[in-house]
């Protein structure tokens, strides 16, 4: 029994010291990233916005590109944010902001089924959007902002703003 012991016991030292995950690429260090943009769309754009990465966020064809929309401020200084794609039912007809993404850049844009010409300047002007980018296994489609905030470990203070 105590042969048996001993084996088991330089089996999980083996097994503990082993089994650390390979590296990741050179310079990537498996933390998400996200940076903040605000928007005005209008006809001279067609309603969207490509918006580059920064310089300083390595993204990969692999990971995971979410973008949230600033819908409200409550309380004077907590935001209430939206994970796109999302849509409004308006008079005119269905508004739809939605998006999509390469590893270089996010296409943030406006979709509706009527001419977007009529829309008032509160759907258009000054549009504040969170765009993460997150290594694969943060990547879940149901995640809210303050989820994947805390889940990586990032402040507010930690996020870039892009002036556009």
């Amino acid at each position: 029994m105590e042969r048996l012991t001993t084996l088991f016991a330089i089996c999980t030292i083996i097994l503990t010291f082993s089994c650390t995950g390979p590296a990741g690429p050179p310079g990537y260090d498996n933390i998400g990233k996200v940076f903040e943009a605000t928007i005005n769309f209008n006809q001279d754009n067609d309603y969207s916005r490509l918006i580059t990465f920064p310089s300083d966020i390595v993204v990969y064809e692999s990971d995971v590109v979410m973008v949230y929309m600033l819908e409200d401020v409550v309380n004077g200084d907590i935001d209430v944010w939206s994970q796109l794609p999302q849509t409004y039912f308006l008079n005119q007809g269905t508004l739809l902001y939605t998006f999509d993404h390469t590893f270089l850049d996010v296409n943030i844009f406006l979709d509706a089924n009527f001419n977007l010409n009529t829309l008032g300047s509160n759907y258009t002007d000054n549009q504040v959007f969170r765009i993460a980018i997150l290594p694969a296994e943060y990547g879940t489609s149901n995640l809210s902002m303050n989820q994947l905030m805390n889940d990586l470990n990032i402040e507010d203070s930690d996020i870039s703003v892009l002036h556009n």
